[in-house]
């Protein structure tokens, strides 16, 4: 039996099974797929932007690198370190309903909770070099990946769940489903899915336009909807039917012909499709992300239209918050209540994302009064304190979990701090631990954190900007857990450790 069946082996359910190996979990990933390769992954129509805190958690386990030399970027170290000491910029920080952000007009003096380094800007890359790396690191981690797999029922017990696929059983102490935004999982474990209904049909597709000049490039907005032009004949559209298209017909050149003439007002002609597919803006979330020996991350957990590119890094963060919890609990020493805290912390998250995907749509339809919001958004974004606020969201700058403090600091992603040494956080979080920094470097801290260390890092010294603190507790997923601006007292911090690391060692 494993400590983890994963149902799902794209990014969410990767990551997830890279943290768990991190943690000595014996974990086996099942995915339907035959193979992990397909064209709507690769450069063109498998095209993502991952955040700022998405980049924070690949650096953070010491991915980022090699997924910036996968994806097409710059994989020079030294221009990295260089990187590292520019101001905080959030440059590429995306668009809001089809309306660009200007990095220059966005001030990130006013986004406190951030140092400068490498993580500090979001990035494009494509679905199969995040896949492949991940991958290859689970491998390395010890997971099993089998493709090829197609779960068809699931069982649930006391002590464990099992995961079938026709005449084959595969136990686990948990099952967590990673399959995507029409979850299998979802559905054998009666997880309570609600929402709103879809607006439009979308597509995106691969093709060649006899005439493409006729496209405007970049995003357009138009009276009738909206149109992506890429490089290389990547064109996306909406178009408002209701999502009637979507998945209900063949995609034809001739409808995609016609859709696209519509949307963006010209006459021009495909003259051949190469690739395309539909998707719509349904927005629906799962009540809990846990039933029993069951959990869902991912598109199983939340799905909504990919305005703004918020789906896979919204899934990230779910497999960041999940893998430690579950690992502790694997591992027996996690505190009560630490496994539900997951619902607890993600699925506000999620909501929030849901309400964003849905505030974009509502101001893109082609109605008079949409269009008239639309232009007083464009405004606000057009201001430096719109614009600030806008990169906030699509960074995960803004992301605080409730852990009921009310320190600024607490429930906030931990900024890379370096030590005067030349370390930073991000290097001490590699291994999947949690880390206590103790910039007055005192000994009574030093003590304390003994109790917990094989869950926790202790590293002392003063910081090259430690930002009025005087000590942090960073959970291992990044999260300030506790925060002074001189170093807490011993009580206060054996107290907190212990609710988010269980008991102490000895």
């Amino acid at each position: 039996m494993h400590d983890v069946v994963i149902v799902g082996a794209g990014p969410v359910g990767l990551f997830l099974a890279c943290e768990l190996g991190r943690a000595g979990c014996s974990v086996l990933v099942l995915e339907r797929e035959p193979e992990s390769r397909s064209p709507f992954k690769g450069k063109l129509l498998g095209t993502r932007g991952l955040s700022a805190a998405s980049t924070e958690a690949f650096h953070r386990r010491g991915m980022l690198h090699q997924l910036r030399t996968a994806s097409g970027g710059h994989g020079d170290p030294g221009a990295d370190a260089e990187a590292a000491r520019e101001p905080a910029s959030l440059r590429g920080v995306g668009h809001f309903a089809g309306i660009r952000i200007d990095p220059d007009r966005v001030d990130a003096t006013a986004l406190p909770y951030r140092l400068p380094g490498q993580a500090m800007d979001g990035m494009l890359t494509h679905l199969e070099a995040v896949e492949t790396l991940l991958a290859e690191q689970a491998s390395r981690l010890g997971v099993e990946i089998r493709h090829g797999v197609t779960v068809s029922a699931l069982s649930r017990h006391e002590q464990s769940a099992v995961a079938y696929a026709g005449e084959h059983a595969y136990p686990a102490r948990w099952v967590v489903g990673c399959d995507g935004g029409r979850s299998t999982v979802r559905g054998l474990a009666d997880f309570a899915f609600v929402g709103t209904e879809p607006q439009f049909t979308g597509y995106t597709m691969q093709a060649t336009a006899a005439d493409a000049e006729k496209l405007g490039p970049g995003i357009n907005l138009t009276p009738t909807g909206m149109y992506l032009r890429l490089l290389e004949g990547h064109i996306a559209m909406v178009d408002f039917d209701g999502g009637a298209f979507d998945r209900s017909q063949q995609l034809t050149r001739d409808h995609l012909q016609a859709v696209l003439r519509r949307v963006s007002g010209t006459d021009v002609t495909l003259s051949e499709v190469h690739l395309a597919s539909s998707f719509t803006d349904r927005a629906m979330q799962t009540t809990t992300y846990r039933q029993g020996r069951v959990l869902l991350a991912g598109d199983a957990a939340h799905i909504h239209s990919p305005l703004g590119g918020q789906g896979l890094n919204t899934g990230i963060g779910d497999a960041m918050n999940l893998g430690w919890k579950l690992a502790a609990t694997v591992h027996g020493h996690a505190p009560d209540g630490l496994l539900d805290s997951y619902t607890r912390e993600r699925r506000p998250i999620g909501a929030k994302v849901l309400d964003w995907s849905r505030a974009q749509v509502a101001i893109m339809r082609p109605d008079p009064h949409c269009q008239a919001i639309q232009g007083v958004i464009r405004d606000l974004i057009g201001t430096r304190d719109g614009a600030t606020y806008v990169a906030g969201r699509l960074s995960g700058a803004s992301i605080r979990y409730d852990l009921g403090s009310e320190h600024p600091w607490v429930g906030r992603s931990a900024p890379d701090f370096r030590l005067e040494n030349g370390t930073r956080l991000s290097d001490l979080m590699r291994d999947g631990r949690g880390v206590a920094l103790d910039f007055s470097a005192d000994r009574c801290l030093r003590d304390a954190a003994k109790g917990w260390e094989s869950r926790m890092r202790y590293a002392a010294g003063p910081a090259e900007n430690d930002l009025g603190l005087g000590a942090v507790l960073v959970r291992p997923d990044g999260v300030v857990a506790l925060a002074g601006e001189r170093t807490p007292d011993r009580e206060a911090f054996e107290q907190t450790a212990g609710q988010w690391f269980g008991a102490p060692d000895s």
